[in-house]
Order: C-alpha cells, then sequence, then structure tokens
C-alpha cells in the first residue's frame, strides 16, 4: 500500500496503521543504526510523534569498528534533536573459527534488542526494498527453499512483542533524498564498500546492471517474496495437520510419516523441528531424517544431530545461537532435543547419520542420592531434573509399609530388571521402557529407586511388585516425579 505516495511522516503513519495492531497506542522502540534508513524512519516518525505515543529508540555498539564510539555519539546527538529517547546498548563479538563476522555480530544485535524489548512494544527497523531484493537473491543464491525466498516479512513476533519493518515497499533513494532535504546528516560505515561480503559484493557489482536492465526489479522481488510467504503458510497448514496426526506428546510417530509421500514427510519435518525451538537442518541431515534414519531397525536408536550456527541464512535471526540438535528414533517415535555441544568425540558413523551414544554415558557424573522418605516426603534431584515426591494415598499403587526407611535414587547403567506384574518375570528395564514409548533422550534422566541392591521404581513409571499394593495393604502411597521445565 502507499508505495506511489511519497515518503514522509504522514506514509509512514499510514504504513504503521495497516501493518501495527493497536496503532498508534502502542510503545514503538527504533532501532538506530545511525545510517541513513534508520535516520529516516527515526525522524519521519518523531515529525508526527503525538503527545500520547511512547516513542524511543535503541542503538547497539558492537565495538568493532574504531569509529564505534563515534558512531554511538552521533545516535545520542540525533535521538537529542529530534527530542526521542536514546538508549545505547553495548556489546563485545566474539567470532568463532569459520563462523561470519557479519552473521554473529548480527546475532548479538538482536539479541540485545530483544533483552531491552518492553511487554508489547514494537521493535521498528530500517530494512526497504534494496534490503529485500539482495536478501531475496542471497537466498537463492544458497539454494533456500520458500521460507528463504519469502524473505523478511513486514510484521512478526518478537521477543516480548512485535518486530515491525514498514520501509520494505520504499527504496534507499528514496529515503536518502528525504534525509537530504531536512538538512539531516548520517553515518556510513565504510565496510560496505568490503566487496569481499556477499552483500557487499552484490549491492555493489550486481545489483547496478540489474536496475539497468530491469528498473523495478525490488518492487517485483518484493512481491515475489510476499507470493512465497503465502505459499509457506499453506504449507504449514499442511505440514500442522500431518504433525497432529503424527504426534504422540512431543514426539512423532514413524509409521505415520513414512506413510506421508517423501515432499510432505520432509515438509511435516521442517514444521515440527521448527516449532520445538531449534534451528533447522541443512537439506542433507533433514533427507537423512526423512530416510535413512526412518528405514533403519526399530532397535538400533539412530539419531541424526547437526550444529545451529549463529547466522542463520533468513536476515535478521533473531533467536540466540544454539548448540547442537538432535532428532533421534526409539522403536516407532521421534524425539528431538537441543544437546547444547555435539557428542561426536563418543559417536561413530553409521548409513548417513550419527549413532547413538550410550544413557550410561550420558548419565555419567550425576550423583547417587541417599532419600529418607519419611522424613522427607520429597527429594530434590540434580541437574535440573526436578524432585521425587512419596505422598499418602489411599487408592495409590505403593505399598509404603514395604517401602525400607531410606532409598538410593541412581541412575542407568545399564542391565537394571524389575518385575512390573506380581508372580511375572523379572524383566529388562530397557525393554520396559521401549514398551512404554519413553523416549531415549529420557531414558538417561530417569530417576531409579533401589532398596539395596534391588530396582523397586523407576521414576513414576514402573513399580515393582515387591513394593506394590495389594487388598491387604494397610498404608498406600503415590509416588510422583515433578520434572523441571527445560
Amino acid at each position: 500500500m502507499g508505495a506511489a505516495r511519497k515518503f514522509g511522516p504522514d506514509w509512514l503513519a499510514a504504513q504503521l496503521t495497516a501493518l501495527v495492531p493497536g496503532f498508534p497506542d502502542v510503545a514503538l522502540c527504533v532501532a538506530l543504526s545511525g545510517g541513513v534508513d534508520s535516520t529516516a524512519l527515526l525522524a519521519a516518525l518523531a515529525a508526527r510523534r503525538r503527545k500520547s505515543s511512547r516513542v524511543r529508540a535503541v542503538h547497539v555498539d558492537h565495538g568493532l569498528h574504531p569509529a564505534s564510539a563515534q558512531w554511538s555519539a552521533h545516535c545520542r546527538a540525533l535521538a537529542r534533536s529530534l527530542q526521542v529517547p536514546l538508549k545505547v546498548l553495548v556489546t563485545k563479538v566474539e567470532r568463532g573459527r569459520g563462523a561470519s563476522l557479519e552473521a554473529v555480530a548480527r546475532e548479538a544485535r538482536y539479541r540485545l534488542l530483544a533483552d531491552a524489548l518492553a511487554e508489547g512494544e514494537v521493535l521498528l527497523t530500517a530494512q526497504h526494498s534494496d534490503d529485500q531484493l539482495e536478501t531475496v537473491l542471497l537466498q537463492l543464491f544458497r539454494g533456500s527453499g520458500l521460507p528463504g525466498i519469502a524473505a523478511m516479512p513486514a510484521l512478526a513476533p518478537f521477543a516480548r512483542g512485535w518486530l515491525a519493518r514498514p520501509l520494505l515497499t520504499r527504496s534507499r533513494v528514496e529515503l536518502e533524498a528525504w534525509v537530504r532535504e531536512r538538512g539531516l546528516t548520517w553515518v556510513e560505515d565504510e565496510t560496505n564498500a568490503d566487496e569481499r561480503l556477499d552483500r557487499n559484493y552484490l549491492r555493489r557489482r550486481v545489483l547496478p546492471l540489474i536496475r539497468e536492465r530491469w528498473p523495478g526489479s525490488a518492487t517485483a522481488v518484493t512481491r515475489t517474496a510476499r507470493h512465497a510467504a503465502e505459499a509457506q503458510k499453506l504449507l504449514d497448514v499442511l505440514a500442522l495437520s500431518d504433525v497432529e496426526r503424527a504426534s504422540h506428546g512431543e514426539s512423532l510417530s514413524v509409521r505415520t510419516l513414512r506413510a506421508l509421500p517423501p515432499e510432505r514427510r520432509r515438509n511435516a519435518l521442517r514444521f515440527w523441528i521448527a516449532r520445538s525451538g531449534s534451528l533447522l537442518p541443512d537439506t542433507r541431515r533433514l533427507e537423512e531424517i526423512a530416510g535413512p534414519l526412518m528405514d533403519a531397525r526399530a532397535d538400533s536408536n539412530p539419531f541424526v544431530e547437526w550444529n545451529a550456527v549463529a547466522g542463520g541464512a533468513r536476515d535478521p535471526a533473531p533467536s540466540d545461537v544454539r548448540g547442537c540438535s538432535r532428532v533421534q528414533r526409539h522403536a516407532d517415535l521421534l524425539s528431538i532435543r537441543e544437546t547444547g555441544s555435539s557428542f561426536s568425540s563418543q559417536a561413530s558413523r553409521s548409513h548417513g547419520y550419527t549413532s547413538s551414544v550410550t544413557p550410561e554415558a550420558r548419565a555419567a557424573g550425576l550423583p547417587e542420592i541417599l532419600w529418607s522418605w519419611r522424613a522427607a516426603g520429597a527429594c530434590e534431584l540434580p541437574d535440573a531434573l526436578g524432585k521425587l515426591e512419596l505422598v499418602p494415598d489411599r487408592r495409590g499403587p505403593v505399598d509404603l509399609d514395604a517401602l525400607p526407611d531410606a532409598l538410593t535414587v541412581r541412575w542407568r547403567r545399564g542391565g537394571e530388571r524389575l518385575s512390573p506384574r506380581r508372580g511375572g518375570p523379572r524383566r529388562a528395564l530397557k525393554s520396559l521402557l521401549q514398551e512404554a514409548h519413553v523416549p531415549v533422550t529420557e531414558r538417561s534422566r530417569l530417576p531409579l529407586l533401589f532398596s539395596g541392591t534391588r530396582l523397586v521404581a523407576a521414576a513414576d513409571l514402573l513399580l515393582d511388585e515387591t513394593v506394590q499394593a495389594t487388598p491387604a495393604t494397610q498404608r498406600r502411597g503415590r509416588l510422583f516425579w515433578k520434572k523441571s521445565p527445560r
């Protein structure tokens, strides 16, 4: 809307009215870099600001450039002249080996902006149509799918509020002309001339030729990005339906997924992984999950693991830098979790995916706990595993008189056995957990209760016959494992 109207305060107000829910009665926070684009955004917003409006600005000093302190001082002076409160956030960016400095700085910037955003506040950023054109082309060169081609949405949830990009239909030339007319100054980052960076090379060498041949390319590509975003929404609706059919708690049924055509299966997996909060794997690993992992033997417990590198393909990426994510199969179920670091030193490769690490290795280091449950009804567990509670319950399954005064809480070492059925055989805990569809990722965290050397309970899932209540039981109870949120 409004692309034919000249940029200015009235145009910006109309754009925000259509874009931001509740505008103008919302709190606005402008991400001010000091460049011409964010200068135009802040100045146009300040010129139209009502007294009842809450407008402020935030500038992030990455400390990467010798002139960064001067840029911060410029932003302070600009904000004062526009009578807008400004907060300068200072951070130190450290690039890991092989990481893009530009990507790491972007991650740090959006992490700070997310922390600074108040409840319900709208963060305004100044990306324009030229930025959108660059982003779509870079995504195409990287082989991105629809989410990448959809590029930067005009409005998206962010932190405790929203992220809005009201300038996506305006060009940098328009914004610079408007700023010059008002005698405003801005800072120029000379690293923008460094053609070793992909975006700079594209901006300086490639796009001038494209615009010369196709003057309306930025507008056309912005329209394409909108179409891609709409198509992705439809794919998400389909994926949600498939994921809900395959859901078993937070896990997915392999049998249900295998009934889907391959492209629909991959679509469902992408949606499920993204919804879990993990960053998406690359195409090769996604195909491993959708193919070899599902075709493996049901008892082999295979997994696919990938490192989520800071500075993903989409610009910007407001999520934090993540560690290692893992999709693991146990019997008919797929589970997902973040491991925080790679297990590559303990794992081997098989059929294109990484084989699992034993539960005993993951549980190593967790201390045994002596629990005098009659004196203390609750037992706090280490490593954010929550607590165990034994409470009286006249219909409970536990015979409290059959329990010793002190129980030992341990963790899986392998070979544990118990008898869950009175008069039945003692069975391997591993088999019982498989039958109960307990994800492999949770088994190593399962607190086990021992009476001496005998396993009497696996958390609140399984009870040994020696402590099960009978019709003659005088005092009954119930065991609860209250997990900490992860």
